[in-house]
């Protein structure tokens, strides 16, 4: 901007016009950087008699049950199959959450009647993998690579 004698409103304006032009900016980096959504990614055993129902009841998810986990910030859920060794199956588990407070959103999911009933059929048909943490049925695993 070329200064001029006595414009120093036009310098102020213009000023204030960068300040306002950085603070959408910066923004709008917020808000993008807040709305990426944290990858999780899970492993856990399943049992092989109970193969045919675990891909029926998730061919036939409840209603209630993908109401939840999309009022739980859950974006992009994937359950993989994989025979890893002769009769030996795992799932493979990805979702993407949007929200600000897993724990909470997640402690939400637990205490959801219709969740607990789904889980009542799904949790006999897997099992937590050997190395799984106290408690964890689930074992969270770790992201090594990520490409948009």
């Amino acid at each position: 901007m070329r200064k001029h004698p006595g414009s120093a409103l036009a310098l102020l304006a213009a000023t204030a016009l960068a300040v306002v032009a950085a603070g959408c900016a910066h923004t709008r980096e917020s808000a993008q950087r807040a709305a990426e959504p944290h990858r999780y990614g899970a492993v856990i055993g399943l049992r092989p008699e109970k193969l045919a129902e675990y891909k029926e009841l998730h061919a036939n998810a409840w209603p209630g049950v993908l109401d939840m986990i999309r009022e739980c910030n859950i974006r992009n859920y994937s359950i993989y199959l994989a025979e890893i060794e002769q009769g030996e199956f795992y799932l493979f588990s990805y979702f993407e959450y949007i929200g600000d407070d897993f724990e909470a959103d997640m402690a939400k999911m637990a205490a959801d009647p219709t969740s607990q009933k789904w889980w009542t059929f799904t949790d006999p048909c897997q099992v937590p993998i050997p190395n799984a943490k106290a408690g964890e049925r689930w074992s969270s695993i770790e992201e090594v690579f990520h490409t948009e």
